[in-house]
């Protein structure tokens, strides 16, 4: 079972920053008893994270009801994209609450502005946009359909999905399917045959990053090209921030184009503005047959969608592919609000800015400890720092634990490492960062790791 953080008071030392303010105690009596209250209602599965109540937050900070404050480098899981409680999306949010909370499939205006503000946003063939409410829902509705069009043009034996090695696409049947971590699909006692991974190539956990690594491995699977229905891939593997080489990219593109076999993205965690673009896959050059948005797409509230070619999005007829709350009124208006304040606010390009300070300071730590950081991946704000068992690719969950449980009680907040092993620590704060910030973020780190070695 998964670590937790422990439920004890324990005396820390106070910080006082710009940024940060740690008053002593963390967690303090009055956490301690909430959350065990919390504890005895809900299963173990929603422990795991550091042991701070969320009381108020803003911009990049999160604040507990105590008055201490941590800055963020979580975004709540990659979700704050225009910053916590962003005064415009709250204004959109009250503003749509007071008029109508839910439709159903009945059309709502801010369901009509959304989708037309996301048909603008997206690659120009890409026209078509289903709104869901979970990044999992897309990735279930995704399969479905290339699995459709698959039948539809190439016959019942055109079925095969590929997916990659160490991928997360949630945590439903079908996306932990396609999903690329055995233990998690291991409560699944009839898993799809014509569901497959091959390996992905991040140049770390896989070090082959040929494309022909990609045909093999079909080959190995005793797949052909043409049963290949659709190709799903992370934009950048969740769990590691690792992202494919340009060229692997490209020629997957062409490889799908020459097979008629659909190309899908999961923007999930990579989409609106976080690898310093507004879509991530912006970053190979390529355009895909569709893809699915979640998290940052309102910084708020739970929403997702899938976007895409209409010949795909189009197979189902009126009332055969709805869901209850698509197009939710007041989720749509927390959209909109969102990506509007990306754009007016600069914040792909504050990304792609304070990203590079980002990126540039890990790789420091990264060269300052080389025997226990075996790889720092990323693009934009979005990284990973994959902690391995010294002067071994073995990767070190425990170390990589103590680190975020030193930077919790340092005011510098991020969630349970995650990927391959448990030992990715995560860093993803929300885009309205500074420089300042990142670079006081990243000292915390570094004092972190070093404290944990000792």
């Amino acid at each position: 079972m998964a670590k937790e953080f422990p439920l004890t008071p324990t005396r820390v030392p106070p910080v006082h920053t710009r940024f940060r303010r740690i008053l002593g105690v963390l967690p303090d009596r009055k956490t301690v008893a909430a959350l065990r209250r919390l504890r005895r209602v809900e299963p173990i599965s929603m422990r795991g994270q550091p042991p701070v109540i969320w009381e108020r937050t803003r911009g990049f900070n999160v604040y507990d009801a105590a008055g201490n404050r941590w800055l963020d480098f979580s975004s709540g899981v990659l979700i704050t994209n225009a910053g916590h409680t962003h005064p415009a999306i709250v204004r959109a949010i009250l503003h749509q609450a007071r008029k109508c909370l839910t439709s159903y499939c009945f059309p709502n205006e801010p369901r009509i502005a959304l989708t037309r503000k996301l048909a603008t946003l997206a690659p120009p063939g890409l026209k078509k946009v289903f709104l869901l409410s979970t990044g999992s829902e897309t990735l279930e509705c995704a399969i479905k359909l290339m699995r459709t069009y698959g039948r539809k043009t190439g016959g019942d034996r055109k079925a095969v999905i590929v997916s990659f090695e160490r991928a997360f696409h949630g945590r439903t049947l079908g996306a932990q399917q396609i999903g690329g971590i055995p233990a998690g699909k291991a409560w699944i006692k009839n898993l799809d045959p014509e569901i497959v991974q091959v390996p992905f190539p991040d140049g770390f956990r896989t070090p082959d990053t040929r494309f022909e690594l990609f045909e093999e491995s079909l080959r190995q699977s005793k797949i052909e090209p043409d049963q290949v229905a659709g190709v799903v891939v992370e934009t950048y593997q969740g769990g590691g921030s690792s992202f494919m080489p340009v060229p692997y990219a490209r020629a997957l593109r062409e490889w799908c184009a020459r097979h008629g076999a659909l190309l899908c993205f999961d923007e999930v965690q990579a989409g609106f503005g976080r690898c310093g673009r507004m879509f991530g896959f912006e970053l190979y050059g390529v355009v895909p047959d569709l893809f699915c948005c979640g998290k940052g797409i309102s910084s708020s509230l739970p929403i997702s969608a899938v976007i895409g070619r209409p010949e795909v999005m189009d197979l189902y007829g009126p009332n055969e592919m709805t869901s209850t709350h698509s197009g939710n009124p007041v989720c749509c208006a927390a959209a909109l609000a969102n990506i509007e304040t990306i754009q007016r606010e600069k914040l792909v390009q504050n990304a792609a800015r304070v990203g590079a300070v980002l990126q540039n300071s890990l790789d420091g730590i990264r060269a300052e400890f080389p025997d226990i950081v075996g790889a720092r991946h990323g693009a934009g704000l979005v990284a990973g720092l994959h902690m391995v068992k010294k002067g071994t690719l073995e990767p070190d969950g425990n170390l990589a634990w103590d680190v975020v449980h030193a930077c919790f009680r340092k005011g510098l907040l991020m969630f349970a490492p995650v990927g391959f092993g448990g030992a990715t620590i995560k860093i993803a704060p929300p885009l309205c960062i500074t420089k300042e910030a990142v670079l006081e973020g990243c000292q915390v780190l570094r004092e972190a790791i070093a404290e944990s070695l000792r």
